[in-house]
């Protein structure tokens, strides 16, 4: 993306029945965020930054500045955002910080990272002294897209991802796309998985731009990419505005995340970084989908081809398809003994399916290795 380039926003809205917050998207935004952090709250002096070194290292001083244009102070607390790392214990570590850096129930947290920053921030702010403030500021592809939005938060065990957290919407979600520019080219793509899953479950006009433009969205040229990340939040924004407990249409969000998230655990959370393995789990959702006789042949063809197009996938964990099929049991979306999968119906559409065979699924995970 152009050092250079003007900063334009584009402003989008979550509105839930319990919280209503802007998501800014656009290129130079940490230098405005002391100014867009006062609209929110306008006597805010201080924040408590959560971030990684790597991060920090990288965007510290412009988070810093920018806050600092507006008169708003920032302690910097550093954690391991390795998905590994994402538990109770870093949790626990981090609320002592706080504590002894003198924050209360008026502390304002800011999560500065990617996923796994955003998730332990966001389930700090929920947990400490009962609830406190965070802002978001996600530094990747995924998060800015993703898991930045929808006041989702949570931590690992060792059974499973994300198996205990919170739903705390932050005060709005600041995603500059410059942050992008240094972001490595593997951490990159995967983010781009996530955007695949938002136009193959709700946008068939994105779904078309990715087929058409991939070679440019891979460029990061700022205008392509703007409008990208635009239409992804949007699919987001509104399914969580209609759907805010998940409940129903907002399980489609999860669409190859029952198998990504199997993948994940069975690969120790190493090897495969989170986009990645819903890249794998989309690829295993519309064969599935084709499987049961749900999805056409073209449409899982045309999906198959735009994850294809964002790169080659690394190679799944060594596990049996009996291994593999027993852990997606450890999903969140499971009822009983009974699995529940997302799967696409068409291009723009998915659905919740239940009852699907154990059979069927079994096949599906042959045909991966």
């Amino acid at each position: 993306m152009a050092k250079g380039s003007a900063t334009r926003a584009t402003t989008l809205w979550v509105r839930t029945p319990s919280a209503r917050y802007p998501v800014w998207v656009g290129a130079g935004l940490l230098a405005q965020i002391g100014r867009r952090l006062k609209t929110l709250r306008p006597g805010c002096r201080a924040v408590f930054v959560i971030s990684s070194p790597r991060i920090w290292a990288r965007w510290g001083a412009k988070l810093v500045a920018g806050l600092g244009a507006a008169g708003i102070r920032a302690d910097a607390l550093l954690m391991n955002d390795r998905e590994e790392a994402k538990g109770l214990e870093m949790v626990e570590r981090l609320a002592e910080k706080l504590l002894a850096l003198g924050a209360d129930r008026g502390a304002l947290l800011v999560a500065l990272g990617g996923g796994v920053v955003g998730d332990v921030t966001g389930f700090l702010a929920a947990s400490y002294m009962r609830g406190v403030d965070y802002l978001q500021v996600p530094t990747t592809l995924v998060a800015q897209v993703d898991s930045a939005i929808g006041g989702k938060t949570g931590v690992n065990l060792r059974g499973g991802k994300n198996l205990l957290g919170a739903l705390h919407h932050p005060l709005a979600v600041l995603a500059d796309a410059r942050t992008l520019d240094t972001l490595p080219e593997p951490e990159y793509r995967a983010g781009l998985y996530e955007v695949v899953k938002c136009a193959v479950l709700g946008d068939a006009v994105l779904f078309r731009l990715l087929e058409r433009e991939m070679p440019a969205v891979l460029r990061r040229g700022p205008g392509m990419l703007r409008a990208v990340m635009a239409r992804t939040v949007r699919v987001k924004a509104r399914i969580v505005g209609r759907d805010e407990r998940e409940r129903g249409e907002r399980r489609l969000l999860n669409l190859g995340h029952t198998f990504a998230h199997a993948f994940e655990t069975l690969g120790g959370y190493r090897g495969l970084r989170h986009g990645e393995a819903v890249g794998w789990g989309m690829i295993a959702a519309a064969w599935l989908s084709q499987r049961l006789g749900l999805l056409s042949q073209r449409d899982a063809q045309r999906i198959l081809r735009v994850v294809a197009s964002v790169g080659r996938l690394p190679a799944l964990p060594r596990a049996q398809p009996e291994r593999i099929y027993a852990q997606l049991f450890a999903d969140k979306k499971k009822r009983g003994r009974e699995l529940r999968f997302v799967l696409p119906r068409r291009i723009g559409r998915a659905e919740v399916i239940e009852g699907v065979p154990r059979s069927d699924v079994l096949a599906t995970l042959r045909d991966l290795s």
